[in-house]
């Protein structure tokens, strides 16, 4: 089915809200799951109402939290979420950090114990539209532990997504989102629900053998992610976990965690800083230009910048509606009803 993006946002607000969040928050929960359905991240959107409301049950993620500071300085902040929600603490971090990158010409914020972070491009792109370079490293506490390490056949890392955002003068921001892993969980959750098969070279299954099926992914017992590019992807994806785990404070990847946190290192740079901002526009975009110039592997062929495929991905869903497999809708529809929360298609 497909519902318009507006439509969908008001409902999901209205399921936060129903489940005790207070304004703003409903609505910053809403915006961006259903942002993230508009660039074509369906892992990361409306997929995971279910689950927020069933962490919220049980305690798992808190409802109207503040950050809390634990250290601050002119330049670094280290902030606590307090298991509240990603989006809210996501967004407040990220506030905290372009603040002090307008004052100082950079910042370092370190986020320990937020509830699931969402797609993490969002925080690059905040950055991009105040004008900010940014760097972000995320793991998870534990729960999220996915991916097997090259030379192993056993879940121990978590996906580790690393982001970066661009404001270029004159064009969109380029905005480089990827998961260390071959493929995100929230796509093999995609797969699941649309009775899909996974690609190849995603997932193996307990004893260590390539499958197709995310079924088998889930189990019991239950598969592995590889890392993408081997040793390329498990390295970077260490590098991550140590940096948004145990340099934050919030831990890294550990079998014995009971809920799902995330943790952020986000390096945020005011370019005004390092040159003038024409100099550095006039820069970026002539090595766009010039990347973009190169002959092209076969016809029709087309050269795209970090961002782009989600920028045109989200005119054509806002004109055109977000689509949804009658299964994650289903799911949907059921966390509503167990609300009273009025279902509106």
């Amino acid at each position: 089915m497909k519902i318009p993006h507006d439509r969908l946002k008001s409902l999901v607000a209205s399921v936060f809200a129903a489940a005790g969040c207070r304004p703003p928050e409903p609505e910053r929960i809403a915006h961006y799951l259903v942002e993230a359905n508009l660039v074509g991240h369906d892992s990361h959107g409306v997929i995971r109402v279910p689950s927020y409301i069933q962490w919220l049950r049980e305690g798992k993620v808190l409802a109207n939290q503040k950050l809390l500071t634990v250290f601050e300085n002119e330049v670094i902040a280290i902030v606590d979420g307090q298991y509240g929600f990603g989006q809210t603490m996501g967004e407040e971090a990220m506030r905290l950090g372009i603040e002090k990158s307008n004052r100082h010409g950079v910042a370092i914020i370190a986020l320990r114990n937020p509830g699931h972070l969402g797609r993490i491009g969002d925080w690059a792109l905040m950055a991009a539209r105040a004008n900010k370079l940014s760097l972000h490293f995320v793991n998870t506490s534990g729960v999220g532990i996915l991916v097997a390490p090259v030379g192993g056949i056993e879940r121990r890392l978590s996906a580790n997504p690393v982001a970066a955002g661009i404001p270029v003068k004159g064009r969109a921001p380029l905005v480089w989102d990827i998961s260390t892993s071959v493929i995100a969980e929230g796509k093999i959750k995609v797969a699941l629900n649309k009775g899909v098969p996974v690609p190849d070279g995603s997932i193996i299954d307990s004893q260590g053998r390539p499958t197709n099926d995310p079924k088998v992914f889930y189990g019991p017992p239950p598969g592995a992610i590889l890392p993408f590019g081997g040793h390329k992807g498990y390295g970077l994806g260490i590098v991550a976990e140590i940096f948004a785990g145990a340099l934050t404070g919030g831990g890294c990847s550990n079998p014995t965690a009971s809920r799902l946190t995330n943790g952020m290192l986000a390096i945020i740079l005011d370019p005004k800083l390092f040159q003038t901002e024409d100099d550095f526009a006039a820069e970026a975009n002539r090595f766009i230009a010039y990347v973009k110039s190169s002959a092209k592997a076969a016809p029709g062929a087309e050269i795209v910048m970090p961002g782009e495929p989600e920028e045109k991905t989200r005119a054509h869903r806002l004109q055109n509606g977000i689509e949804l497999d009658d299964t994650t809708w289903s799911q949907i529809a059921a966390t509503c009803r167990s609300l009273n929360v009025p279902v509106v298609s």
